[in-house]
């Protein structure tokens, strides 16, 4: 879907609580656990899709992706060795309307899935939901020294224009940091090739 399509306020609150399809494959070098799906992207069906959001921009500029992907072109992520998941399925205008109680039934799911998954790294975009579903109070931004089930874990700042405190050049030398300790693995180069 184009980023020229809009939505009226009726549109975006009818995808409130709408589901959005995990983009996941087994053995990925990084699998990206956003908090949950905002409005824009449960309207789109596309992760990170709400203009603004730093999210695209960082994963290429950080040398994950050859070019910048558009969210529609999330289906493509596994073959440069990404996935994405949530923390929270449940869409919301924002993550502060998740209960604690989602993110914690949320980490449950999550750790449900890197077992089956395997991937080299879990990434999660949001160090408040990385604490609050793993009930880990000294958790930030960077790589950590606990493990998910063995899988190396890495906290990335949320990349919504929301979080003022992480500007794009920010967020991008954060998403840098997790691309060099992850470089992807001999099967693939940066640019998906075999």
């Amino acid at each position: 879907m184009a980023s020229t399509v809009r939505f009226t306020r009726e549109d975006l609150l009818a995808a409130a609580g709408k589901l959005l399809p995990d983009v996941i494959a087994p053995g990925l070098d990084v699998l990206l656990c956003g908090i949950n799906p905002g409005l824009w992207s449960a309207a789109t069906g596309h992760h990170f899709a709400r203009p603004g959001n730093r999210f695209w921009p960082a994963l290429h500029r950080s040398g994950f992706t050859p070019r910048q992907l558009r969210p529609d072109e999330q289906d493509q992520l596994p073959s440069y060795g990404l996935g994405i998941t949530n923390l929270a399925a449940r869409a919301t205008a924002r993550a502060d309307e998740l209960t604690r109680e989602e993110l914690t039934a949320g980490g449950v799911i999550l750790r449900a899935k890197v077992a089956e998954y395997a991937p080299a790294w879990l990434a999660v975009l949001g160090v408040t939901a990385y604490r609050t579903a793993f009930g880990t109070a000294t958790a930030k931004v960077g790589p950590q020294e606990a493990t998910l089930d063995g899988v190396r874990l890495w906290i990335l700042p949320n990349p919504s224009g929301l979080n003022a405190h992480f500007t794009l050049d920010r967020l991008t030398e954060e998403f840098a940091r997790l691309r060099t300790a992850a470089a992807p693995s001999a099967r693939r180069d940066v640019f998906g090739r075999k």
